[in-house]
């Protein structure tokens, strides 16, 4: 299989730390990468779940009625990024 190449970026001390905790596997930061890519296209997703760590608890009334309350506060004219919006929804 033809192999291609790219680059990332990634904090020094998780390299740094990553290599050597993969060294001890037998594994090299590349190999590791391509198992990595390999299990997201066998799960067609994430090989791990992603949960937040906290989160505001909130019921479905409650969050409606928020939604509701944002929708009429916006006019034609106005926009706000997708992070404000909900930061300002889960306040």
């Amino acid at each position: 299989m033809q192999k291609v190449q790219t680059s990332l970026r990634i904090e020094e001390k998780t390299f740094k730390e990553a290599r050597k905790i993969l060294s001890s596997l037998g594994l090299n930061f590349s190999e590791a990468v391509n198992i990595f890519a390999s299990m997201v296209v066998k799960e067609r997703g994430l090989p791990f779940d992603i949960k937040a760590l906290s989160y505001p608890e909130i019921t479905y009334e409650e969050a409606q009625k928020k939604v509701q309350r944002s929708i009429k506060s916006m006019d034609a004219t106005s926009s706000k990024e997708a992070d404000d919006f909900f930061k300002e929804l889960l306040g």
